[in-house]
């Protein structure tokens, strides 16, 4: 399969990845102007970036880009072939192997769509659905008796507006799942009361302060429509400020930076594992981005 067709079938499958692309190089190097790759969440590369230096720092930087959300223009190569021509907002990342030349590539990380479950079929939990199909999001409405816990999970947003039906239980199993937003629609009253009853069951007090009751920024008397687009406010607002973070997946915790070592040759990070040409003297494990980088050492020590 095609680099952009393994894209496209993570993106429809929700799976983060990131894109990354050669923009430009300089020779003798093995990467191509316009090939591209992906870095699967578990720091696979899928396709055509460079060589032995330039993939293990292309998949570094690619994983770190999913774990911020920002793409990144990287220059590699040794700083002396660039002087004062690097751009403002490139980062520069030394590479020592001769064979692999300059390449400048681009890497932008693909998300998962924002999730959103709202619970409730009245006309306001209709048009807060297509608001938020507006914005691009995942969006899926059911029902009070269908909705479970594992409907949700921690990267999801729950609205619950179940209008009085059993809004104690779905609330109590949204609780459950740990949603990354829990809100309830209804009066300051009535979500005083609910709350009230969850605590008299024995729900967790930490549980219940993350539910938002009322869900959606105060307007006041408002029609079902506003009161659509009071929520959806408040979910874009909670996001853009970072209060409502989705985080890595439970089952995608590899997202995370790994811990690195420099190379003692190039200077470059590296994973010290296996892979990474372990080479110990007097006591101390050194690790390099490649067999040409350990050979350099090895032979500076006994010249």
């Amino acid at each position: 399969m095609k680099v952009l067709e393994q894209a496209a079938e993570k993106a429809r499958r929700g799976e983060p990845f990131a894109l990354a692309t050669v923009v430009w190089r300089q020779g003798p190097s093995s990467g191509k102007q316009g090939s591209q790759a992906i870095i699967t969440a578990d720091g696979e590369l899928r396709g055509w970036i460079g060589g032995a230096c330039a993939e293990p720092v292309v998949v570094r930087e690619a994983k770190q880009a999913i774990a911020d959300g920002s793409a990144r223009l990287l220059l590699l190569g040794t700083p002396d072939q660039f002087g004062t021509t690097v751009a403002e907002g490139m980062t520069v990342v030394p590479i020592s192997c001769q064979s692999e030349g300059a390449l400048e590539v681009y890497i932008e990380p693909v998300l998962p769509a924002p999730r959103l479950v709202i619970v409730g079929t009245s006309p306001m939990t209709r048009t807060l659905a297509e608001l938020a199909r507006a914005l691009e999001w995942s969006v899926e409405v059911m029902a009070g008796k269908e909705f479970k816990s594992g409907h949700a999970d921690n990267r999801t947003m729950v609205v619950v507006a179940t209008q009085g039906h059993d809004d104690e239980g779905v609330v109590e199993r949204a609780a459950a799942a740990g949603p990354a937003y829990l809100g309830l629609v209804a009066s300051r009253r009535r979500a005083e009361a609910v709350l009230g009853y969850l605590a008299e069951r024995g729900v967790a007090a930490d549980q219940l302060a993350r539910v938002h009751a009322p869900a959606g920024l105060d307007l006041g008397e408002t029609t079902h429509e506003e009161i659509a687009v009071a929520v959806l406010a408040e979910l874009v607002k909670l996001r853009a400020s970072g209060a409502v973070a989705l985080p890595p997946s439970r089952s995608s915790l590899s997202l995370l930076a790994p811990v690195t070592v420099t190379d003692p040759v190039c200077g470059m990070a590296v994973v010290p594992d296996q892979s990474a040409y372990p080479f110990t003297h007097e006591g101390v494990t050194h690790y390099f981005c490649c067999a040409g980088c350990r050979r350099s050492f090895e032979e500076s020590l006994v010249s």
